[in-house]
């Protein structure tokens, strides 16, 4: 009962930041999709998600699970944390803590959590601002690029 009414409630969040994400317009062509695409279909993926949720025969018989509670909770916050974080660390050193984090959240062990951390950080920032000339926050990393 608890899943079904938890899946109605996100589905209907979902449906409500469709409506205001549906609305966003870009003062400037700077992506040729607009900043309207990423939100929907995260959007359309989580309420795809609800709906299986909610007409998924067996869901009452779902229990919830201490460890795995904690394990989303933990996640949730990781991902929180990374997008306060965004703009003031930058997008490189930003994205290497959120991916150790949950590396390490997700029982990876520690050098290849951090070692994958730099990696996706330093490449991905390489891959949108040079491949696909997406602008990206650089914060404590902005005193070494030069005006």
């Amino acid at each position: 009962m608890y899943v079904r009414l938890f899946a109605a409630t996100w589905l209907l969040l979902c449906a409500g930041l469709a409506v205001l994400a549906w609305g966003f317009q870009a003062p400037f062509a700077y992506d040729p999709v607009g900043p309207r695409a990423y939100p929907l279909l995260l959007l359309g993926l989580m309420a795809a998600g609800s709906l299986w949720l909610l007409f998924k025969p067996g869901a009452t018989q779902l229990q919830l699970h201490l460890p795995s509670v904690k394990r989303t909770l933990l996640c949730v916050l990781a991902l929180l944390a990374y997008a306060l974080l965004f703009e003031v660390l930058g997008f490189v050193l930003s994205t290497a803590l959120a991916t150790f984090a949950l590396g390490l959240l997700f029982t990876g062990r520690l050098l290849p959590c951090a070692l994958s951390g730099v990696l996706m950080g330093v490449l991905l920032y390489g891959l949108f601002d040079l491949l696909l000339d997406v602008p990206l926050p650089l914060g404590v990393f902005d005193v070494f690029v030069e005006s």
